[in-house]
């Protein structure tokens, strides 16, 4: 199973609807941030590295709400930080989906067996666990022992209890081409979708020295993905086929870096959260007092010369794949019918 149907019926509704309207510019997934610490401290990431009086304050459930409906992406994305550490995440959870949006609360799998109880299966809500490869790679990346096994069987216990679940895996320079490929072989064991990304120059993360630049990752993910692609591995990932074409350089797609805003106890991200430009209070001053023109590949800004995060171009690859020629491709690929 790729993307549930629910959710690209309702996503292809909204996107038609924005259409319809003559908007140019609009999100489709809102990153919502309710807190930046974490358990862990992972060498790719930078959210850990915020001051001190910032990495203790929480988003209220009230702000989570706000924020949700001033911006009005049909998708809510719950980062962090670890959400599980929040203590009112329950609550944030059940206020989005009786608002039917269709949560993906992203966890590194740690608290995730343990909090089961505080949820309830629903069509609109996705526990995406963060894993970057097999035990030794993942385990690696994270900088602890035992994550990988931790999160496995969190993943289990949330499958038997009927929850939706994803992975999210970040592909590094150095990543082996034959270890991830049987690590989507493992994936497709635990009955999960997974979400790839190649890994993103995120400039407080401490090691600088394993993002991927643009022809590196179309090389790699070329190799990776080329029994999937040549039709002799059914990997189910929860991308549209277009960004996947994109990765391995079939299609050259620009950044829709207002597609996937960020909202944090910091207020609204300018422009995108890979960057340390500050922030808006209000999602319509992000919209309107943002030079979008210098940002993206094609801009020239060379901090967005690499860059091929889902964040960015997934929703340029969503818009695309509305269009004429590409609407039996995407509706296939959803229902398994090929890639």
């Amino acid at each position: 199973m790729a993307i549930h149907w629910q959710q690209a019926l309702e996503i292809g509704k909204y996107l038609v609807a924005q259409r319809l309207r003559g908007r140019k510019r609009f999100p489709l997934v809102l990153m919502l941030e309710p807190l930046f610490r974490c358990n862990l401290a992972c060498s790719g990431c930078g959210k850990i590295q915020h001051p001190a009086d910032i990495l203790v304050q929480n988003l209220t459930p009230e702000q989570c709400f706000t924020a949700v409906e001033e911006c009005g992406a049909p998708v809510v994305s719950i980062p962090g930080g670890e959400p599980l550490l929040h203590p009112q995440i329950d609550e944030i959870v059940r206020g989005l989906v009786e608002r039917k949006k269709f949560v993906y609360l992203c966890t590194n799998g740690l608290l995730l067996e343990k909090s089961l109880h505080k949820f309830q299966p629903s069509p609109y809500l996705t526990f995406s666990v963060h894993l970057d490869g097999l035990r030794e790679w993942h385990d690696k990346c994270v900088d602890r022992k035992g994550v990988f096994d931790t999160a496995v069987k969190a993943i289990r216990a949330a499958k038997a209890q009927g929850f939706r679940v994803t992975t999210n895996t970040t592909i590094f320079a150095g990543a082996d081409v034959k270890e991830m490929q049987e690590f989507f072989d493992f994936l497709e064991t635990l009955g999960v979708d997974g979400m790839i990304s190649p890994g993103y120059s995120y400039e407080w993360a401490p090691d600088q020295d394993h993002f991927l630049k643009r022809e590196q990752t179309r090389a790699l993910f070329r190799e990776i993905l080329a029994p999937y692609k040549a039709g002799k591995k059914n990997w189910s990932f929860n991308h549209s086929p277009l960004f996947l074409d994109f990765l391995i350089g079939e299609k050259d797609y620009d950044c829709t870096p207002w597609g996937s805003p960020s909202y944090s106890v910091l207020g609204w991200q300018k422009p995108c959260y890979l960057l340390n430009e500050g922030h808006y209070k209000t999602f319509q001053e992000l919209l309107d007092n943002t030079e979008w023109k210098n940002y993206g590949q094609k801009s020239g800004n060379p901090q967005c010369a690499d860059c091929m995060v889902h964040c960015g171009y997934e929703p340029t690859a969503s818009v695309d794949a509305m269009e004429p020629t590409n609407i039996g491709r995407s509706v296939g690929a959803l229902f398994g019918l090929g890639t």
